[in-house]
């Protein structure tokens, strides 16, 4: 199985700071760089400009002629200016990926990507290969039954800054796992449907050195209310759910341990409190917070590094509806013995994290360092909160305590994985509280999140209720780091093609050090 980036990466070449060509993209047939290629590639495009206006504004197609070669074909895409307030590495990861699918258009197979590198953004290059990757992806079920379609490209070659000196290592790894991210979160609802997920990831890891994987077909007594939402899908063979357990432990002394839970929802009808309206399509998507789990353990295999332990867990499993449905008013006891009473069985993707994050809980209180993480696109309230393209993260007070949220932001700004911070706050915990002596905590309410008043913070109080890890708050005498990311903005548009958002961000905090 090949999940590598799609396509070989290589790095060649040191370019510098140069005023006159300063934030923009150039795409050009791999051909060895010779000392004045740049030269020539700017002189082009300053004649261009002079009888098109368009040149410096849009993705360019430029004939250059050349002493080597006669000619090349040269695609300039302008990043726009870079010094505003709101501008950011994104501004390079775009045109990039303009850039690159404006060649492929041109018939370039073997392209030489060179960025124009800024002193006040010191990973463009890398945000730029990773745009430039993004829109080189063909989706998983074309590159299996469609092989002519199979590669976009044969290979990028980029023009280095010499600003990351393992820049090819950390291309390699990101993209990598975005990769299975994608194929993973886009793909439809058969051909991920939880068993195929598990499939994939066993293939994808058979015969690693470094990642364990185990793969659970579902236990109602360890994770009651993930088999909850199983119950009615459990009737169909190919539609079973899964929980799949990752392992990887670097090498040296481990200093912190990531404990991470991902909703891996293959398809999400709503249960019985059905999506309807016409709102169903495009729920295939919601896995993308067990894809992005995916994918990172794939950046670990490919990065290896020291001194980090990550446990994972994704949470697979299809919210379908029929006679087995499991409906509101249902009172479920949690993993962690709490009374759940359910309110809307749309508010699914909680209940198939709650167990996993709960078993997380028991074990962190034996790891080093640890710290615990869900991700989910959990919330239609994120994007309204929010807008599309922006991850959304929340501490809990232990995580706030060394303050979390702020690096993992930090570290998205630097890899144009950008985050936005959201705060859990004590009407979240008390719209959660169970409403009679029934039960000790209530699921949701019976309207969607977009239509509820913080309905993307308090899904993060459940989580805790639910699990028994607002027992490990900063009051407590075992306080544990938790950070609740919702990801049902930035994991991408549909119809389009998965992001991997967060893997890159948090590929730069515990890999890089951002």
């Amino acid at each position: 199985m090949d999940k590598l980036i799609p396509c070989e990466v290589n790095v060649t070449g040191t370019i510098k700071p140069d005023a006159d060509i300063d934030g923009c993209i150039l795409v050009t047939e791999s051909i060895d760089v010779i000392p004045n290629a740049l030269q020539e590639m700017k002189d082009a495009i300053a004649k261009q400009k002079t009888f098109d206006a368009a040149v410096g504004k849009e993705v360019t197609f430029i004939a250059v002629p050349s002493a080597s070669s006669g000619y090349s074909k040269v695609v300039f895409s302008p990043t726009g200016p870079t010094n505003r307030d709101y501008d950011d590495h994104r501004n390079f990861a775009d045109a990039a990926g303009a850039g690159i699918k404006r060649a492929i258009v041109a018939g370039m197979k073997k392209p030489l990507l060179i960025v124009c590198p800024s002193p006040d953004y010191p990973n463009a290059m890398l945000a730029a290969a990773l745009g430039a990757l993004h829109a080189a992806y063909v989706p998983y079920e074309i590159r299996e039954d469609v092989p002519s379609r199979r590669n976009k490209l044969s290979s990028l070659t980029i023009y280095s800054d010499g600003a990351l000196s393992d820049l090819a290592l950390y291309i390699k790894g990101i993209e990598s796992g975005r990769l299975v991210a994608r194929d993973i979160g886009g793909s439809d609802p058969e051909r991920m449907a939880a068993p195929k997920v598990a499939a994939y990831m066993e293939e994808l890891f058979a015969g690693s050195s470094s990642i364990k994987l185990e793969v659970i077909s579902g236990d109602e007594k360890k994770y009651p209310l993930f088999a909850a939402v199983d119950r009615c899908a459990n009737l169909v063979e190919r539609h079973r759910g899964r929980i799949i357990k990752l392992e990887y432990v670097g090498s040296g002394e481990i200093t912190k341990t990531l404990m991470l839970v991902g909703k891996g929802v293959t398809y999400d009808t709503g249960g019985a409190d059905i999506k309807a309206g016409g709102v169903m399509a495009g729920m295939h998507r919601d896995k993308c917070g067990a894809a992005a789990v995916a994918g990172f353990f794939r950046a670990l295999e490919i990065i290896k590094p020291a001194g980090l332990k990550v446990v994972g867990t994704m949470a697979m499993v299809r919210n379908s509806v029929g006679v087995e449905s499991y409906v509101s008013d249902e009172i479920i006891t949690s993993r962690a013995g709490v009374r759940i009473r359910i309110g809307n069985t749309d508010a699914e993707g909680r209940m198939a994290m709650g167990d996993c994050l709960c078993e997380m809980k028991e074990r962190a209180l034996k790891e080093i360092n640890p710290h615990l993480m869900t991700i989910a696109t959990l919330t239609g309230h994120a994007v309204r909160a929010m807008g599309p393209n922006y991850s959304i993260i929340m501490d809990n007070g232990p995580a706030r305590k060394v303050d979390h949220a702020r690096q993992m932001q930090r570290a998205g700004d630097l890899i144009a994985d950008p985050f936005e911070i959201s705060t859990i706050r004590r009407e979240d915990y008390a719209f959660h509280k169970g409403k009679s002596e029934y039960e000790d905590v209530l699921q949701s309410n019976s309207q969607p999140s977009s239509m509820t008043a913080r309905g993307h913070q308090s899904p993060a109080a459940f989580l805790m209720m639910a699990s028994g890890l607002d027992k490990h708050g900063k009051d407590s005498s075992a306080p544990l780091p938790y950070s609740h990311i919702d990801i049902a903005g930035s994991s991408g548009p549909f119809p389009g093609v998965p992001t991997g958002a967060p893997i890159a961000a948090i590929t730069a905090l515990y890999m890089m050090g951002f």
